[in-house]
């Protein structure tokens, strides 16, 4: 694919680079701000789009992702767009049969039990090709947004896939998975090694497609203490930045800032910022001032940009309250090298006005903050 400075030829202009200039640490006039799970179930039309259908057919569909992905933003003025799809794409695309249940979540009927199921998983470089799909919504979502802000791609880290693949499902205490890397940690390095083979050409192809940034989900951080978190984590999350890096510049393409974002890692935060990301995204236990430090930031250094970290709950809050609660977040992150966000997903029972409250007060404060 021919490309230039801005992705494949053949894409509109963009309009709005206030998220991506953030991302890489330049000034810019206000804090841009997107929300996780803006594309979702909080919104009628989303329900309506979503009706008939089962969640990984829309998954397979790129006029469904497409249309899903701009929904939110034709009701807020976000500032960037992030593509619909779901992080067990991959463990599906390595052969892995997985359902959504509504009400319970993804589904395995046959998790990773013994290391000899390992055999059963697909060449991980065949995933790409598996997953066309996901690059044609890419594709369409970008020429349907017409320039007006950044379309984000994104992926499970491995540890986090890794979970779902042996727990079968969500699980609050992670015990099987842990329990590999307990009893088998060589199987369980080769799993993690082999879903970083994976992933790796997975986010250079979504690039490829017309990702103008990459987040990668590491959602089950948390239930790793620091000594597993820097064994089985963060050595398989440096390694898919460095490679994705590595990979973009042998296809000739245009580098993107990356995003990790460990939930409930705030143990590993200097680690993170050393592990090859442009920016951090936080959840909602931190402080801004323990992730910067209070005037050094000792703890990220200078060279990332902070993401997040709103608790998704404070939606619930009056109108007036959120404006309050951004105010005070945006104080303690300051103006530059943060993109606000929450510090997980959009729930389904949010009002969708309480969600352009969010929005409307990180836009209006952010440019009060800069006057001052």
């Amino acid at each position: 694919m021919e490309t230039n400075g801005s992705g494949p030829k053949g894409f509109p202009e963009l309009k709005n680079d206030t998220f991506l200039r953030a991302a890489w640490g330049e000034e810019t006039d206000y804090t841009p701000v997107w929300c996780m799970r803006q594309a979702g179930r909080y919104l009628p039309e989303f329900r309506e789009t979503r009706a008939a259908q089962d969640f990984f057919s829309t998954c397979r569909s790129p006029e469904a992702c497409c249309e899903l992905t701009l929904q939110p933003l034709r009701r807020f003025p976000l500032d960037a767009a992030i593509i619909f799809s779901d992080i067990l794409v991959v463990p599906q695309a390595l052969g892995m049969e997985v359902t959504m249940v509504p009400g319970k979540g993804p589904s395995f009927p046959e998790p990773l039990r013994e290391e000899q199921d390992l055999e059963r998983l697909r060449d991980p470089a065949t995933v790409a090709s598996e997953l066309g799909y996901v690059f044609q919504a890419i594709t369409l979502t970008r020429q349907r947004l017409a320039g007006r802000v950044p379309l984000i791609g994104f992926a499970g880290a491995p540890w986090t896939l890794m979970t779902y693949m042996v727990e079968g499902g969500s699980s609050s205490t992670m015990s099987q998975a842990k329990r590999w890397l307990y009893q088998r940690p060589q199987a369980s390095h080769r799993l993690l090694r082999l879903l970083t083979d994976a992933l790796v050409p997975y986010l250079v192809g979504q690039v490829a497609a017309g990702a103008q940034a990459l987040q990668l989900f590491e959602s089950h951080a948390g239930h790793l203490g620091p000594q597993l978190f820097n064994e089985f984590a963060l050595p398989y999350i440096r390694d898919v930045a460095k490679r994705v890096k590595a990979g973009l510049q042998e296809a000739g393409l245009a580098p993107v800032p990356m995003i990790i974002f460990a939930k409930d890692g705030h143990f590993a935060l200097e680690e993170l910022a050393q592990a090859g990301y442009e920016v951090i995204g936080l959840d909602w236990t931190l402080t801004p001032k323990k992730a910067r430090g209070s005037a050094s930031r000792e703890r990220v250094g200078k060279t990332v940009t902070l993401q997040g970290n709103l608790d998704p709950c404070a939606l619930y809050a009056s109108k007036e309250e959120i404006g309050q609660l951004v105010q005070q977040m945006l104080d303690g992150f300051g103006p530059q090298r943060y993109i606000a966000n929450l510090g997980h997903g959009l729930y389904p029972d949010m009002d969708p006005e309480h969600v352009g409250a969010f929005v409307d007060a990180v836009h209006r404060h952010s440019r009060l903050l800069r006057q001052n």
